[in-house]
């Protein structure tokens, strides 16, 4: 089974955060808050602007992005969780340190 975004939806791989602090204490999974930053597993063709023409999205599959708080659709995929977002809830992409220190 695949699953395919529509229009201008991303699915999206949450990305764990450390289960230490830099002091070495330990968080409980009770006090965790949930990552803000993912994965991109698969996208959608994209949205359509007024004139009714597809607009590409900015995302493509393997980058990793921020993306808000509170944003998308929780699923679970194959005995994953997964997350539906929209284009518009993503933030930013992060880019490769490497990539970053070529362009410098």
């Amino acid at each position: 089974m695949t699953f395919r975004p529509l229009h201008d939806r991303i699915l999206v791989r949450r990305i764990e955060a450390d289960e230490k602090t830099a002091g070495g204490i330990i968080i409980p999974d009770t006090a965790k808050e949930k990552p803000q930053e993912g994965e991109v597993i698969a996208t959608g063709p994209g949205g359509r602007d007024e004139s009714g023409q597809l607009q590409p999205l900015d995302v493509k599959v393997g980058d990793r992005i921020l993306f808000g708080k509170w944003s998308g659709t929780e699923i679970r995929l194959k005995g994953e969780d997964l997350l539906i977002i929209k284009e518009a809830d993503v933030m930013g992409v992060i880019e490769a340190e490497t990539a970053a220190k070529q362009a410098a």
